[in-house]
């Protein structure tokens, strides 16, 4: 399924002939594995049957045939680009290689994108949060799943920050994201522990379902020690 979009990708900077986009995807991104010519051929053929790049008709196994993407194509890959994985599959590879390819595409907001599949990322979390199981009584193994799967998304967040730090300025020229210097990193541990504050406020009823919501996603986001003191401030 990648080789389909890694194509979309690079035809979507400009028309490539087969044996450019042989040449560039062996050089390419990293979530991908090694590809001969034959595979790239066919993707080609089945991309064009599709109606998502077009060509002149020599042929697709042709390696002197130039391909360009469609509306159609554009249409599919920006789409792709967006699309979360599903909760159950790790996201390693794949997320990687969209991550990669939108920083190609012409006209993609490689940070929109980020910040698509965090956004996910941190409502699962805010599931499972409200989900985990905890105090006597309750199923161990469970629980140890549970708070494994938490820890799982919480790395992948990690990973999309410091991808994004990495990216730099998007092109509003706004700065990417991470602390300043001069500003602490907090732990897993804190991030609990305002989660766990939250939820006993919300409990003594000050805080509306709606509000510990919106805040639980700040705490499970949060990336400084100024991120969890505004998001407590107007707390006792």
């Amino acid at each position: 399924m990648n080789v389909h979009f890694a194509l979309l990708a690079l035809l979507a900077d400009g028309p490539r002939s087969g044996l450019r986009l042989c040449e560039e995807l062996a050089a390419g991104p990293g979530g991908m594995l090694p590809l001969n010519a034959r595979r790239v051929y066919l993707a080609l053929a089945r991309l064009e049957q599709a109606g998502l790049v077009e060509s002149g008709g020599a042929g697709a196994d042709d390696p002197r045939q130039e391909f360009r993407i469609t509306g159609g194509g554009q249409r599919e890959l920006a789409g792709w680009l967006r699309t979360t994985p599903v909760p159950a599959a790790p996201p390693g590879d794949e997320l990687v290689l969209k991550i990669q390819l939108a920083g190609q595409v012409p006209g993609t907001d490689v940070h929109e994108v980020i910040q698509a599949h965090r956004r996910h990322l941190i409502e699962l979390m805010q599931r499972r949060t409200r989900a985990s199981p905890d105090g006597d009584g309750q199923n161990l193994g469970r629980a140890l799943a549970g708070y494994a799967e938490l820890f799982r998304l919480d790395s992948v967040i990690r990973w999309l920050d410091t991808a994004e730090k990495l990216l730099g300025p998007g092109p509003a020229g706004r700065a990417a994201s991470g602390p300043p210097a001069d500003q602490t990193w907090v732990s897993d541990a804190d991030r609990d522990r305002a989660v766990a504050s939250l939820g006993g406020h919300f409990a003594e009823g000050r805080l509306t379902r709606a509000e510990l919501d919106e805040r639980l996603t700040t705490a499970l986001s949060a990336q400084t020690a100024d991120d969890l003191r505004r998001l407590m401030a107007d707390l006792p």
